[in-house]
């Protein structure tokens, strides 16, 4: 076990502790930059939605895990990021331009947002957002001259400096690890920030905050317009790769999917949001080729064990009637999340932390280490 004695605050709020991370994380983005050259292009394509899922997970992270605010309206951000960048592109703009643009137009319309929120919390803050993200998918519907309305908008293939990004080229998945990469050193420095510190402060006692001398009604809305801005900048990324964005693909349970990115990765630190991510998006296929192949593999099970084969037909067919069934994705997904927050309301994370310290700790590790303590102010009580 490593023991590590800080003698200064610079120490202190180092992102990287100790010469372990170096190693760890530099092997990681090595793994990482070799990828392309090491797998097919599917898995490289789920990879490359790994990467923009996680991005989003890290802008929800500053809003929802450091802030403590709420929001199932992110999928309204990402698209306006989407159509600004693809709007802009149709107009000749180029990629250096319109990226930052995106970021900037997404980030302040978040900061709008923030503003009516202000005097809301809990699920009155949710409901908020996702009024806005239905207000956002309707203009895009109507407003027909940017958006060609429900006929949606073809995104011409990313080209920066004359360079062409393909959407399945290795340039386009450096881009977005690059993007990733840019957006977790952003939120771990702005988390040892003053801005940052004031954000966890709102998020753990606001009248504490306030009585710090914390502007609640400030920080709150720097949350929602950096966290907006960088949805933006998935956005733009995520209109590239499908090459085809519509009001129908920013629905709200695409917001639930970003919040599950943060419940099931853990939303306490950033490493949470790539956890959430890798499962998100990897679930998907999982799902399908369960729909896929289960029922065959049970079919033939009981074909063996002496079923007639008329009956293992029907039972064949009737295991992909149930695995077709409308609204099962968003059942498993409320499972899940249900699952999560009664058995491991610390996410993927905190259980990989759970397993790490047990080893560390073997034989003197404490089942109640991660305990929550119910610590309040007076006045909180009956919040």
């Amino acid at each position: 076990m490593r023991f590590i004695f800080k003698t200064d605050y610079d120490q202190d709020i180092r992102i990287l502790k100790h010469s372990g991370y170096w190693w760890s994380y530099g092997l990681l983005l090595a793994a990482l930059i070799a990828l392309p050259f090491l797998v097919g292009s599917y898995l490289q394509s789920q990879v490359v939605f790994v990467f923009i899922y996680a991005i989003v997970g890290v802008a929800l992270m500053i809003l929802t895990g450091f802030t403590g605010q709420a929001s199932l309206g992110h999928a309204a951000f990402l698209a306006i990021g989407a159509y600004t960048g693809a709007y802009l592109q149709k107009l000749g703009v180029p990629f250096i331009v319109y990226f930052p643009a995106a970021a900037l137009l997404t980030g302040i319309v978040g900061a709008l947002v923030g503003f009516p929120a202000l005097r809301l919390t809990g699920i009155y803050l949710v409901i908020a957002t996702i009024a806005f993200a239905f207000i956002v998918e309707e203009i895009l519907a109507r407003w027909e001259s940017v958006t060609h309305g429900n006929e949606g908008m073809r995104v011409k293939t990313l080209d920066i400096v004359g360079l062409p990004l393909p959407r399945d080229g290795e340039l386009f998945y450096y881009l977005c690890l690059a993007v990733l990469v840019g957006s977790i050193l952003l939120a771990l420095n702005l988390l040892r920030s003053p801005t940052g510190r004031a954000f966890i402060a709102i998020r753990d006692s606001e009248t504490a905050g306030k009585s710090m001398g914390i502007d609640l009604a400030a920080y709150k809305v720097k949350s929602f317009g950096i966290s907006a801005a960088i949805t933006g900048l998935a956005g733009v990324l995520f209109a590239h790769k499908m090459t085809f964005i519509s009001p129908e693909m920013f629905t709200l349970l695409l917001s639930i999917e970003f919040i599950m990115v943060i419940i099931i990765g853990g939303a306490f630190g950033v490493h949470g949001a790539v956890f959430g991510a890798i499962f998100i998006v990897m679930v998907d296929p999982f799902l399908t080729a369960l729909k896929d192949d289960v029922p065959v593999l049970v079919a033939n099970l009981g074909s063996s064990l002496g079923m007639a084969s008329d009956a293992a037909g029907k039972l064949r067919d009737s295991l992909s009637a149930i695995g077709s069934a409308a609204g099962l994705k968003g059942a498993i997904y409320g499972l899940i999340i249900m699952m999560f927050i009664l058995f491991e309301p610390y996410g993927l994370y905190g259980r990989w932390l759970k397993v790490k310290l047990f080893f560390q700790l073997f034989p003197l590790y404490k089942k109640a280490t991660f305990k929550r303590q119910k610590t309040y102010v007076k006045s909180e009580r009956n919040r």
